[in-house]
This record gives structure tokens, sequence and C-alpha cells, in this order.
């Protein structure tokens, strides 16, 4: 018997979905709109293929600074309304105000109204239709997971935390406590002889094995497992799943010896990779430097207003190789902050001034890190340095919190782009996962990714 698993969509096959289709459906409701209305402004022809190449480059970077592809927020109606309305606006303005390489302003003003409601429609249009259709249970991706009884829950919620189109529909317990199973409130206990006809039944579409307990994998599952593979339903082991959904490496069920399974990205020692990114670093941190210098009067009022002490302030932070270096920041706390001793800052920490927390928020509070970076001391992009009391904190809890220390630590990074402030321990854990994806897949498209992100935060006033 072979198995024909139901339609569904992964992670990064959703997301080109969703930019091919912003493309094509405002390309096509522009055209639509030269051909019935007397629309000039745009015009789709081979003499100026170039404009429609423009339009689509600012509408997927648009999209992506206002979180039109984060797939948590693309089947929110109300969340991905607001994100249309910006990419919309913000595409529109940008084009309008690039008439080299786009049409020139038209004599009807007119003209810019009707090209910005047919973007807008045509994106909420396109939009509707894949919250209605694509993102119904019809495409959910069904899986069956082995695991251990007590594992469920944690496990289950890591997964479809992250996806919501991930569905765990059944799990086959492997405890060897497992006669003495109890049945779960939401996912389904299935027995090994009943999986081939749990899956022809449901449209699994795969199985996930979730334990590290060889005993665990009996001949007779071995067998009924490799039966199921034979018959066309794809295997894999939940540490991989974990890390391609999450984009996190899950130390926490990784053995001491997770090396194997940890080949670091070949751009941490590639010559022309570093050169090349220390080089945009030295550009963008001279760029930076002289941006900061620009608004200095404005952070002196503010400071002397809100924060009251000096300005500046110089902190002990861990960076590459462990090496000890001093960090430079806008200060954002009262003065004497840690006369009792150093401890983690909070989201709503009572130590941080008002002007501080607006700092923080906007990241102006890390300006004067340029400096570090063009001492060499730290990079653009990297794992936020830590400080050495907490690193031994944290690394005697965490054993693999001192890998992050192979890379130099960044301004921004993807722990800090992808994650809320760190207040606790099991935050540190979480970016940690985070810093160790960075260092294992990192490249010159996975920063590029960072410093869109970086900029959404910004914007979005989302900074720590």
């Amino acid at each position: 018997m072979f198995f024909k698993s139901k339609i569904h969509f992964e992670i990064s096959e959703r997301k080109i979905l969703l930019r091919l289709f912003d493309v094509v459906s405002v390309l096509g409701v522009l055209y639509l709109l030269g051909i019935i209305f007397e629309f000039n402004y745009f015009q789709i022809t081979e003499s100026n293929f170039y404009w429609t190449i423009i339009l689509s480059l600012y509408l997927l970077f648009f999209g992506t600074v206002f979180e039109m592809y984060n797939l948590q927020l693309a089947s929110n109606q109300f969340q991905i309304l607001k994100s249309i309305v910006l990419t919309s606006s913000v595409t529109v303005l940008v084009y309008l105000l690039t008439p080299i390489i786009t049409p020139s302003l038209p004599e009807n003003r007119l003209q810019i109204i009707l090209f910005y409601l047919a973007i807008l429609i045509s994106l909420l249009g396109w939009r509707m239709v894949y919250v209605k259709f694509f993102a119904s249970t019809r495409f959910f991706k069904k899986v069956i997971l082995v695991c251990d009884q007590d594992q469920l829950v944690e496990l289950v919620k890591e997964l479809q935390s992250v996806d919501p189109n991930y569905k765990i529909e059944a799990y086959i317990d492997v405890s060897l406590e497992g006669k003495n199973k109890k049945e779960h409130d939401i996912i389904k206990s299935i027995s090994l002889e009943k999986i081939d006809i749990f899956i022809q039944e449901n449209s699994i579409s795969e199985i996930v094995v979730a334990t590290q307990k060889t005993e665990s994998i009996t001949v007779e599952m071995y067998n009924q497992l490799m039966k199921m593979l034979e018959n066309g339903i794809p295997i894999r082991e939940y540490t991989n799943v974990y890390e391609s959904i999450t984009q996190r490496i899950p130390v926490q069920y990784l053995a001491r010896d997770f090396y194997r399974y940890f080949p670091f990205s070949r751009s941490n020692y590639n010559k022309l990779y570093l050169i090349f990114v220390r080089f945009l670093e030295i550009v963008f941190s001279t760029i930076g430097l002289i941006l900061g210098f620009i608004i200095s009067p404005l952070i002196l009022i503010g400071n002397g207003i809100g924060n009251r002490g000096a300005m500046f302030y110089s902190q002990e932070r861990v960076g590459q190789n462990g090496n000890v270096f001093k960090i430079y920041k806008l200060r954002s706390m009262i003065v004497n902050a840690e006369e009792n001793g150093a401890v983690f800052a909070t989201n709503n920490d009572v130590r941080i001034t008002p002007f501080g927390r607006f700092l923080r928020k906007s990241r102006l509070d890390e300006v004067p890190q340029f400096i570090n970076v063009l001492k060499g001391d730290m990079a653009i992009i990297g794992p936020r340095p830590e400080r050495p009391v907490f690193v031994k904190e944290i690394a005697d809890i965490m054993p693999f919190y001192q890998t992050r220390h192979i890379v130099k630590p960044g301004l921004t990074g993807w722990a800090q782009v992808n994650y809320t402030y760190g207040e606790t321990l099991q935050d540190s854990l979480i970016k940690l996962q985070y810093d160790l994806y960075y260092i294992k897949h990192r490249s010159l498209f996975l920063d590029l990714n960072i410093t869109v992100k970086t900029v959404s935060t910004i914007l979005f006033y989302r900074g720590q």
C-alpha cells in the first residue's frame, strides 16, 4: 500500500507563495488598470520593463520590513491589514520619489491615487484569499510524533507556536512506562499496530521521531517505521524539524557531544566573506557615527532633562574567543543603577529613565558601539556581547553557551530580531539557540535578513 499525503506547504513554500502572488497581483491589477482606464503613469511594456522590476523590488523589500511575510501575522486579518497599508504607502511614496529609475510624475494627480489604490486593493484581495484558503486547515501539515509521553506537551508547544500550520495529529508513546498511558487532552495516542490505518484516514504528511533513548526504538517499531518509509511517508528526526521550523538550534534536546550535529558555517572562516563584511562594517560604522554626531545636540538636551548624569558609559563585555573588552553606550539608567550588584535588566526595569527608555526602544543607546566596531571588538551582526559575570553564571547552566564566542559579538543579531527582551535564564537559553543558528548558517543572505529585520524592529519601536 502506498500512502498519498494531503497537499501542504512548508514554511519556505508559504513565504515564496506570499511574495510571488504579492507581485503578480499588483502587476496584474496595474496591467488591467491600463487597459480598462486611461492610466498612463505605470505601463508594462518591453521598453520600460525595468519599471516593473523596481516596483517589485520595492514591494518585496518594504513588505519584508513591515512583516508581511511573517507567517504568524499573515493569518491575522488585523495585523496583515496594518502591514499592507504601511507597505503600500511607503512603496508608492519611495517609487514616486525616485524618478530616475521610475516613471516621471504624472501631470494628472489622480493617476497617483489610482496607482496607490491599485497596489493597496490588489494586496488586500490576494491576502484575503490566502487567509481564507491557503491558511485554512485543509493545507495544514499533519504529523505523527514518536516520543516519550512526559515530553509531549513541551515538544508540541515548541513546534506549533512557531508554525500555526504545523499540526501534531497524534503521538506514539515510546517511554518504558508506556503501558500506563494517559490520554492527552488534545493530542491522541495511537498504537504502533494502528499507525498505517491512522495515516490513511487522516492524510498524515510525515512522522517525527523525538526520542534519544535508543532502547525505546524496538525492533518491532523500527520495522514498522521502515514500512511507513517504504510506503511514501517521510520520517524525520525532531531536532532537524525543530531547527527548520523555529530557526533555532535545540540545544536542550542534544547530548553533550552535540558538535557532531553542529557543523559551523564556512563563512566563519571564509577570508573573502570576512573581508567583504569588514569593509561594509567600516562604511556603515562611519556613517552611523556621523549621523550620531549630527543628532548629538538633541540627545545631549534629552539626557540633561531625562537622565541628569553622564551621557556616556562603558562596561566590560565578553567578545570573540572569550576576550573581555569595553563596550560604549549612551546611558539609559539612573546613576549608580548597580550599587547593589549586577542583575539582568528587565523589560519594565525601574532603573531605566524615561529618556533612557526612548534610547533603548529606538536603539539610539547603541550608536557609540560603532566605535567598538571600528576598533574590531565587535561586528555589525553577531550575538550580543554579555557581561563576564553573567557569562559565567549562564555557562555553568548551559554547557554550550561559550560556543557563541567563536564569532565577534554584534550590534544586532538573529536573536535580537526574533526574540523579546531576555529577563531570565530561560530567555537566555532561547536567545542562545538563535545565536547558535546564526553561527551554523552564517551567510550574506542571513546577514541581509537580519539587517532588514533590524530596520523593522526600529520602525516598530521594539528595541530592548
